[in-house]
């Protein structure tokens, strides 16, 4: 049996991880998804860090899982227990002593969503557009009561790691985007941890809509033996 440590994004909220737990669950393996604290001023991430550290207690080489923003606790947490692998889902990959709002600047994030956006016809952001475009209408109304807002506090915390473990690291990407364009998050994946993205179909809450094909993506692990 293997431990799938589930990390969140922005807002912190661990149901946009639901869909794919019951997948892992129904594999025979434990999950646990960590809700954190998004929209409290005082949590930074430190506190993420804390509250990821805690629920996997004394497991031993957990598949630690981030998405999105969760992408800045996970080598603050590496760097705290063991982990077996690690697994960025639509995550931001950042650098040691970076913070999560320097990251866009320093990856060019926004000069992408805009070049994004022209090419494929769509407008300047929303949550619709940006989010929700590929999203289940019944899974999105079902998430609604789950939104918090991302306090300001977290993007300014410095991602205080001194490098990225030496374990398995995979990156999974949305081809379908819009947030963190597929060309964009295969550059930083490839600048920054040496890694070659893998792509499936997809957007930006890929959790939510190929629950499916993210769970086989994870379960992987277990099938090569790689992570117990």
């Amino acid at each position: 049996m293997t431990t799938f440590v589930l990390i969140p994004g922005a807002g912190g909220s661990a149901w946009v991880w639901s869909r794919v737990a019951a997948f892992l669950l129904e594999a025979g393996h434990e999950v646990l998804a960590v809700d954190l604290p998004g929209d409290d001023e005082t949590a930074g991430l430190d506190r993420y860090t804390e509250l990821v550290v805690d629920a996997i207690g004394s497991r031993a080489d957990p598949v630690l899982v981030a998405g999105s923003l969760g992408g800045f606790t996970a080598p603050l947490v590496c760097e705290r227990v063991p982990v077996g692998e690690l697994v960025l889902v639509n995550a931001m990959i950042p650098e040691p002593g970076e913070t999560a709002g320097e990251w866009w600047a320093h990856t060019g994030a926004a000069e992408a969503q805009e070049q994004a956006a022209r090419a494929g016809g769509y407008g300047p952001f929303d949550v619709m557009t940006y989010f929700l475009h590929d999203v289940d209408a019944e899974v999105a109304a079902e998430g609604e009561r789950y939104q918090r807002d991302e306090a300001d506090v977290v993007f300014e915390s410095v991602c205080d790691f001194t490098a990225w473990p030496a374990i398995k690291i995979r990156v999974l990407v949305g081809a379908d985007d819009r947030f963190f364009p597929v060309g964009l998050q295969r550059r930083v994946a490839r600048e920054r941890l040496g890694v070659e993205a893998d792509v499936v179909p997809g957007g930006h809450l890929l959790p939510l809509v190929q629950p499916r094909l993210v769970a086989d993506y994870l379960l992987q692990a277990t099938r090569s033996g790689d992570a117990r």
